[in-house]
């Protein structure tokens, strides 16, 4: 039998999705979420096998489904069409799934990027994926996060990394960005579940709550306080972060972090959330301050190993 109020998660194992799991267990919501391997039992959570290319799998996790998450994406890969194959197939098998068993909510996790889709293939596949959830005819709310950081991430995790060296290569100096620690993007996933008017056929750009954002210096320094460390920060102009990620790429091949797609979208100067696409304060709120939660961070990276 179903459980009332079953979520159905995609991404359950990715960075997002664990800190999601962590949320739902505290509110004692039973989630029912979608792996490629096998995974350990956690309470709480029917784990199905599959992925998001495997239509039979899609159709056991969104059945019988209250609401639908769907986390999952492709951030990184060196081959372009792994970004349509993951973020914009993927997405439409999802919403077929989801029809077709009657499941009428879903809350899908976009990126901040898909607002300048000329800028990466990455932000390019999120802007097909979000027509493609607009013209479904489901109950859909898009949520497009800006940079996120917290325990389990291992994307601004290179950035404390570096910080502990006293070296940080920073985009252009006039650039701005906003962002938003995993904690609070989990409250805001589960906080949409129930719909309603004020966020049925909206799209959401939530971030910390710093008004105009950071800058790429004032994040370097403030990760560097995290650390404990006054790291020079040096800013690379588009044409260096490219030359870089050409480097990255020669050196870890297919693990690099730093790829010519990447280059593309973090020369962009604004990475500022909009302040007409912020989640209605009735709905949700920021609860973590930035500097508190990269402190956290730097503590969570240490305990566990990872610097």
């Amino acid at each position: 039998m179903t459980p009332k109020g079953l979520i159905a998660v995609t991404g359950a194992t990715g960075f997002v999705g664990q800190m999601l799991l962590d949320r739902a267990a505290g509110e004692n919501l039973a989630v029912r979420a979608l792996a490629r391997r096998a995974q350990d039992p956690r309470p709480g959570v029917d784990w199905v096998r599959g992925d998001l290319d495997d239509k039979p799998a899609l159709m056991r996790l969104v059945r019988g489904a209250e609401a639908l998450i769907h986390v999952a994406g492709v951030v990184n890969t060196p081959d372009p069409d792994g970004f349509e194959r993951g973020n914009v197939t993927g997405t439409l098998n999802l919403i077929e799934a989801a029809k077709a068993t009657g499941v009428r909510r879903l809350v899908f996790v976009s990126s901040l990027s898909a607002r300048e889709p000329e800028l990466s293939a990455y932000g390019a596949s999120k802007a097909r994926a979000e027509k493609l959830v607009k013209a479904s005819g489901l109950d859909w709310t898009i949520v497009r996060p800006p940079g996120i950081y917290g325990p389990r991430d291992s994307d601004i995790f290179e950035m404390f990394r570096m910080a502990r060296w006293g070296l940080m290569p920073m985009p252009a100096r006039e650039g701005r960005a906003s962002y938003i620690h995993v904690d609070d993007l989990a409250r805001l996933l589960l906080a949409l579940i129930p719909g309603g008017e004020e966020v049925t056929h909206m799209t959401f750009e939530p971030d910390d709550g710093r008004e105009g954002g950071w800058s790429h210096y004032e994040f370097a320094r403030a990760i560097g306080w995290a650390m404990g460390r006054r790291p020079w920060v040096v800013h690379l102009s588009r044409a260096s972060l490219e030359r870089a990620a050409r480097v990255d790429g020669l050196v870890r091949g297919r693990k690099a972090r730093l790829t010519p797609d990447r280059a593309g979208y973090m020369s962009h100067p604004d990475w500022v959330v909009s302040t007409g696409a912020l989640v209605p304060p009735s709905i949700w709120r920021p609860r973590i301050p930035t500097r508190e939660g990269l402190r956290a961070t730097a503590q969570w990276y240490c305990d566990n190993g990872w610097l």
